[in-house]
């Protein structure tokens, strides 16, 4: 592991604990987070919302600065992506076990690349694809009824078939209407014992214009807002929990690496992953993560699929089934780098990116406010 990364913290303070310690609340034993005891819990994540990028801008959070210290810092999963990290939390189990290992991977059964978010390139059968239940269906076969309030479109989407099955989604039909958000929520309430919901447009305007953008900054200050309206609006016995999915760094024009442009980053059969962490399929992983390394040098950290397992990246064990998913190397990269790829040509309009093990991308907070 580079000195500058930082570890995933898979069974302890890590997102995947989460859902685990509410449901350990709930059943009366002691949770692996020490969160509030309550009869039911809303679970809000926030896309992108990392911890040192809250932590620049807090002057734009008050409710969530006035809490930040109180705040429990958990690591996201590796890569530090959306689609890996909510399977994560509602899995409750790290990469190696529920096998969504980034946000484009192969599919080595069809040798093709398939994004974890659209399922672009994906199976048709996700069921066979899917290698755990989530926490929400072993809630359900307690009597605990689980419900989520996320995008109407993302209610039969693939991620959510893989990371919220057991849920009963109700959608949101007017994105950014706080009002009709909050009630969603009490409406969930009334039905189920715990409720995750999902904002995900501070992780958009991170994309589209920065972290520290005005954009951005306008954005978390409507997000402070949710959340102190929902965390005094909620009725009793109820707590709110609020976390990230990543965090995020911007990369500047001059720090896009583009692949295809340098001939020591050639052998590849497919780049996958992202530009913060590329996933590199190939028929000679010891030479292509020599070149790769040599020409990054300082810029990235790059391994072999061995040195990453053994270094725990993706959970103290991987399946077999999801071995092969995983980059026989993998590029994470240092400070503000990014490796581009004219495979994904939407991702050079990227301000902000993640998915590295800078502690920028791997830390997201946990707040709690107790129930009334």
């Amino acid at each position: 592991m580079h000195p500058d990364f930082v570890s995933p913290r898979y069974g302890g303070a890590s997102l995947g604990s989460l859902l685990p310690s509410i449901a350990a609340r709930l059943a009366g034993e002691t949770p692996i987070l020490d969160i509030p005891r309550a009869r039911r819990y809303v679970l809000f994540l926030v896309d992108g919302l990392g911890w040192y990028p809250l932590e620049t801008h807090a002057d734009h959070a008050d409710t969530l600065a006035e809490q930040l210290a109180s705040a429990t810092a958990l690591t996201c999963s590796v890569p530090s992506t959306t689609a890996t990290s909510l399977t994560s939390l509602g899995c409750g189990t790290a990469p190696g076990h529920h096998g969504v290992v980034g946000y484009s991977f192969l599919d080595p059964e069809r040798d093709q690349l398939l994004n974890a978010l659209t399922w672009e390139g994906g199976p048709a059968d996700v069921a066979s694809f899917r290698c755990h239940d989530t926490v929400f269906q072993r809630l359900s076969k307690t009597g605990i009824a689980c419900g989520a309030v996320s995008l109407e479109r993302f209610a039969d989407s693939a991620l959510t078939q893989l990371a919220f099955q057991g849920t009963a989604h109700l959608g949101i039909t007017s994105e950014g209407n706080r009002e009709h958000f909050i009630d969603l929520v009490h409406e969930s309430l009334r039905t189920n014992q715990v409720v995750y919901c999902y904002e995900r447009m501070l992780d958009h305007d991170g994309h589209g214009h920065g972290v520290g953008s005005w954009q951005w900054l306008e954005r978390l200050v409507q997000i402070d807002d949710t959340v102190a309206e929902l965390a005094a609006q909620l009725p009793p016995e109820t707590c709110l929990l609020v976390t990230g999915d990543h965090g995020m760094v911007n990369v500047a024009e001059e720090r896009k690496i583009v692949a295809e442009d340098e001939a020591a980053l050639s052998g590849c059969r497919h780049i996958g992953g992202e530009a913060r962490f590329r996933q590199l399929y190939c028929d000679d992983p010891g030479r292509v993560a020599a070149s790769w390394g040599e020409f990054l040098g300082e810029r990235a950290h790059v391994v072999t699929r061995n040195q990453a397992l053994d270094a725990g990246w993706f959970g103290p064990s991987v399946e077999r089934r999801v071995v092969p998913r995983i980059g026989d190397v993998l590029v994470a990269m240092r400070q503000d780098w990014g490796v581009m790829t004219a495979a994904f040509p939407g991702e050079f309009s990227l301000v902000g990116m993640h998915g590295s093990l800078t502690e920028q991308e791997m830390v997201v907070p946990l707040f709690s406010f107790a129930p009334r």
